[in-house]
C-alpha cells in the first residue's frame, strides 16, 4: 500500500478487557462511542500483549520486540531497564533508530503523546521518537476529562496543521475506580456478568493472594477499608462484588464519553475521514478469574488479552471481525507497512496487512506471554485439537494459589475456573515443546544470553512481592486461613544461610 496521508489517533485505555465492552458482546452499555468505530472499523478477537503488565507492554509495543530481547519484563529491578546496548549501540540507541515511532517519523509524521505513563514507571526509552510529550502530570491519577481536555486543545491547535500520529492515554478503567460522583451509578440496576455466582465468590473468598476479596488492595486492607466507594474492602459479599464490577464499567462509560468528546472535535475540523483511530489497551484486568480482583498480576487471558478496534477509513479490508492470533506489536509493524514503511528487521512484531488485503486472518499459529511484575510466568495461547488453550507455566506464584503448570479450554472455560493439566497431558506436552520452540528462537534472536525472568527470580521474585510473604503469612493465620499459610510456607522455604568465607 502506498504512504498514505491520513493521521492517526491511538486511544490507549489502561486495564481496559475487552469482553466489557458492547461491541464485543458485552450486555451492559459501557461504550457506546468506542461501539459506533467498530461499527465502522474492524475488531480483534484475539490481540495479546507479549509481556505485561503496564511498564512491560508498553515497552513491548514502542520497540516491536519481546521482552526477553529488550529487558524489559517487570515494575521494578534490573529487569524494568532495557539491556545495556554496550559497544554496539546506535547513535541515539535502539529504541530510537528502530522504534515505532521512528518509523513513523521516517513517513512524515509528527509525533506526539499525552501520558503520564512514562514518568508513572520511570520508562524513560519509551520517550524515544515522539516530537512532543504532554505529560498531564497526575502519574496515571488524571481522569478522562483531564486528558481529554490536553488532547481537545492540541487538535485544535494543530489538526489541520500537519500529518500526525497522537496518543492519547486514558486510565480510568484502572484501580482505583474514581469516576466523579457526579457521573452517578449508570449500572446500580444492572445485573453482573452470569458466570460471577455465590458460589464462584465463596470459593473465591476462601482463598488467597494479593488482591484476593480478603486483600483487594495487595496483601492487607488498610484501616477502615476502602477510601475508594466504588471499591469496597474487603470484599465479603455479593454487594462489595457487584460494587467492583460496577465501578469498573463506571470506569470504561465514563473514558468512553471524553472519548466521543475526541471524536466530535475530529469531525467538526472535518479530519474523522482523514484519520485513523486506533482504539487499544496496554492490558486487560482480572476481576475473579485466578482469584485476582481489579488487577493484571498473570499471564493470563484476562490480563494479556486486549480489546483493538481500528476505523481506518476507506479500507474496505479493514471490516468486520478478525479472529486471529496476533500479538499487540504485530498491528504496529502492519500499520507501518500499510502505510508504506518499512517494519524494521529487529522486530519480532510482523506485519499481517498482506492477509488482510487477501480477505485472511493472518495470525500466528501460537503466541507466548510474559508476567514479571506480580508473578513469574509465560502463557502460551495455542488452538489445538479443535478448542482454544491456554497453559500456564509459573516460575514463581506471587504468593498465589498457582502450581507449577496450569491448563484451560477457553472455549469451555472462558473464565479460567477448571485447570485440566492432570486430565490432559497431551495438551501440556504440546504447549511446553511451543513454548521451548519459542525460548530457542528468542535466543537465536537476541544480542544476549539472559532470561530477564530469571533475574527477577534470581532478584527475589516479581517486584510487587518481594518481602511481602512474612507479614502475609500472619495475616493468612489471624484470618482462618492456616492451611494457606502452610502451603505457601512449603512452596517457599528459607533460603538456607549463606556459608562463610574462611578468609
Amino acid at each position: 500500500m502506498t504512504k498514505s496521508p491520513m493521521n492517526v489517533l491511538y486511544i490507549d485505555i489502561d486495564s481496559l478487557r475487552r469482553d466489557h465492552l458492547g461491541c464485543y458482546g458485552y450486555h451492559r452499555n459501557t461504550s457506546p462511542a468506542i461501539d459506533s468505530l467498530a461499527a465502522e472499523g474492524m475488531r480483534f478477537e484475539n490481540v495479546y500483549v507479549s509481556d505485561v503488565p503496564c511498564h512491560p507492554s508498553r515497552t513491548a509495543l514502542w520497540s516491536g520486540r519481546h521482552g526477553m530481547r529488550t529487558g524489559v519484563v517487570g515494575h521494578g529491578g534490573t529487569a524494568c531497564e532495557p539491556f545495556r546496548e554496550g559497544a554496539e549501540r546506535a547513535w541515539a540507541g535502539t529504541f530510537y533508530e528502530e522504534g515505532w515511532m521512528r518509523a513513523l517519523r521516517d513517513l512524515g509524521y509528527y509525533t506526539t503523546t499525552i501520558s503520564s505513563f512514562g514518568e508513572r514507571h520511570g520508562c524513560w526509552h519509551w520517550y524515544a521518537g515522539f516530537n512532543e510529550i504532554i505529560n498531564p502530570g497526575k502519574a496515571g491519577m488524571e481522569n478522562a476529562d483531564e486528558v481529554s481536555a490536553l488532547a481537545l486543545d492540541w487538535l485544535k491547535r494543530n489538526g489541520a496543521q500537519k500529518q500526525w500520529f497522537l496518543h492519547v492515554n486514558v486510565w480510568d478503567p484502572h484501580t482505583p475506580y474514581r469516576a466523579p460522583d457526579a457521573f452517578g451509578d449508570p449500572f446500580a440496576k444492572e445485573p453482573m456478568p452470569a458466570w460471577v455466582t455465590e458460589k464462584m465468590f465463596e470459593k473465591s473468598h476462601a482463598g488467597y493472594g494479593p488482591h484476593s476479596p480478603q486483600e483487594p488492595s495487595g496483601f492487607d486492607v488498610a484501616p477502615g477499608g476502602s477510601k475508594w466507594r466504588r471499591m469496597p474492602a474487603p470484599i465479603d459479599t455479593m454487594a462489595d462484588v457487584k460494587a467492583w464490577f460496577d465501578g469498573y464499567d463506571t470506569g470504561i462509560l465514563y473514558a468512553d464519553h471524553y472519548i466521543g468528546l475526541i471524536v466530535e472535535e475530529l469531525k467538526r475540523q472535518d479530519l474523522f475521514d482523514k484519520t485513523i483511530i486506533v482504539i487499544g489497551a496496554d492490558h486487560g484486568e482480572n476481576l475473579g478469574e485466578l482469584n485476582v480482583w481489579g488487577d493484571h498480576q498473570t499471564a493470563d487471558e484476562y490480563t494479556c488479552n486486549v480489546p483493538l478496534i481500528i476505523r481506518w477509513p476507506g479500507a474496505k479490508d479493514l471490516r468486520g471481525v478478525n479472529d486471529g492470533l496476533h500479538y499487540h506489536f504485530d498491528w504496529a509493524a502492519t500499520l507501518i507497512d500499510r502505510l508504506g514503511g518499512t517494519v524494521p528487521a529487529l522486530w519480532d512484531g510482523r506485519s499481517f496487512a498482506a492477509a488482510l488485503s487477501q480477505g485472511e486472518q493472518g495470525g500466528r499459529d501460537f503466541l507466548v506471554l510474559s508476567q514479571g511484575a506480580w508473578a513469574v510466568q509465560r502463557g502460551v495461547r495455542f488452538r489445538h485439537a479443535g478448542a482454544d488453550w491456554l497453559m500456564l507455566r509459573t516460575y514463581h506464584d506471587g504468593y498465589k494459589d498457582f502450581g507449577p503448570v496450569s491448563l484451560f479450554n477457553l472455549w469451555d472455560d472462558p473464565h479460567e475456573e477448571n485447570d485440566l493439566t492432570a486430565e490432559r497431558p497431551d495438551i501440556v506436552d504440546h504447549a511446553s515443546r511451543l513454548l521451548e520452540d519459542w525460548r530457542t528462537e528468542m535466543a537465536r534472536r537476541s544480542d544476549g544470553d539472559v532470561d530477564p525472568l530469571v533475574t527477577v527470580m534470581r532478584e527475589g521474585g516479581p517486584f510487587h512481592t518481594r518481602d511481602e510473604l512474612p507479614a502475609y503469612l500472619e495475616r493468612l493465620r489471624k484470618t482462618g486461613r492456616r492451611a494457606a499459610a502452610a502451603e505457601l510456607e512449603k512452596r517457599h522455604p528459607a533460603p538456607p544461610p549463606r556459608r562463610q568465607s574462611l578468609n
